[in-house]
């Protein structure tokens, strides 16, 4: 809870600093703190009644402006542009051009309303000491500016970061998208051959994945009932090409839960695709895919559990990691390190364990 509240803290700090919608707060705030600040000193008390106002006044409106004129001009022209000799040059010529005209005006503006007890000495050194007030004021202005714009640039660099990251999720769930296709033409070509029948019902099915993946794949997330779903018809369509194929899919959790959690689409087709590729038997004996999904607290686990045999071996092995590397990385890219994925190949069984936050 501390946590949270230093940070809703920081970030309120950080966005009063930049953002627009508090540009007149900022400078309300920094021209009242100044100018208490500037109160603090002794040179307005030398001159008598209301012209001790004046006096302020007239220092705290040349002062104002030079600060001004940093942080608008010498700072963002000179400064940020790495010209820093120049802007230090111009940042003492402006200093004494400050100091002469303030030193004008107690002269010959005025010099009648000075209290005559009061020495020329301390009236001297409250003035001094009204512009030596102002150097760390003039320092915090170019500080200012400076988290000013490492904020900005910072914001920039995270927009394009999670722009560039969206676009390589977005890039790596269309590969995946076609990869599953290639799989599915492939039994519906084989089962042209052996039972066109089958193969038409096949194809009405491969219909319904398109429009699923359509509507659903192109969201940021999708109802965990809408991917169950999913996964069931593949494998229905899988159990219709192979007899000697058996699938099971367990879901542990409220049925209220399970229809109102949503997660990326497709996050757990790669998984059942190598599951079903991987269940092949030659010898024509049961094989199987088994998927178990639980939600536990703020975490969902999916196992997927295949039959494999041992003597078959994959055709296309160029590309049959490809799944699986693009998954990991998208899984890396929506969770950072929140996702634990462990991977098991046993001699019969090839076990998925995922857990993911929801």
């Amino acid at each position: 809870m501390k946590y949270r509240l230093w940070q809703f803290k920081e970030t309120l700090a950080m966005d009063f600093l930049v953002e627009e919608r508090y540009k007149f707060g900022r400078h309300v705030l920094f021209l009242v703190s100044f100018f208490l600040w500037l109160y603090s000193a002794r040179f307005w008390q030398a001159f008598s009644g209301i012209y001790q106002w004046y006096v302020l006044f007239f220092v705290y409106g040349i002062l104002i402006t030079m600060l001004y004129i940093n942080i608008y001009i010498l700072v963002p022209r000179l400064f940020f542009k790495t010209r820093y000799i120049a802007y230090l040059a111009f940042l003492i010529l402006m200093g004494v051009i400050g100091v002469n005209l303030i030193g004008y005006g107690f002269r010959n503006v005025f010099v009648d309303f000075r209290i005559g007890n009061i020495p020329r000495e301390t009236e001297k050194g409250g003035v001094y000491e009204g512009i030596l007030m102002c150097i760390p004021i003039i320092l915090t202005t170019t500080t200012v500016k400076l988290l000013q714009k490492w904020i900005k640039d910072n914001q920039r660099i995270n927009e394009l970061s999670n722009l560039t990251m969206q676009m390589e999720l977005n890039e790596l769930r269309n590969q995946i998208n076609p990869h599953f296709l290639f799989n599915m033409l492939n039994n519906v070509k084989a089962l042209i051959r052996t039972d066109p029948a089958k193969a038409s019902v096949v194809i009405v099915k491969l219909s319904e994945f398109l429009r699923y993946q359509l509507y659903e794949n192109s969201a940021e997330k999708t109802l965990l009932t809408s991917e169950i779903d999913f996964l069931s018809n593949f494998l229905n369509l899988e159990k219709i090409r192979r007899e000697n194929f058996t699938f099971d899919i367990q879901t542990e959790a409220e049925n209220r839960t399970v229809h109102t959690t949503f997660i990326p689409p497709n996050l757990f087709t790669t998984f059942v695709e190598n599951a079903v590729k991987h269940s092949v038997d030659i010898s024509g004996k049961e094989s199987y895919v088994k998927i178990n999904i639980s939600i536990e607290g703020q975490n969902l686990y999916f196992q997927c559990v295949n039959s494999r045999d041992p003597n078959y071996i994959i055709s296309d092995k160029k590309n049959s990691g490809l799944g699986l590397a693009n998954i990991t990385r998208r899984l890396k890219l929506l969770y950072n390190d929140t996702f634990d994925l462990k991977i098991n190949s046993e001699s019969k069984e090839y076990i998925v364990h995922l857990k993911i936050p929801v």
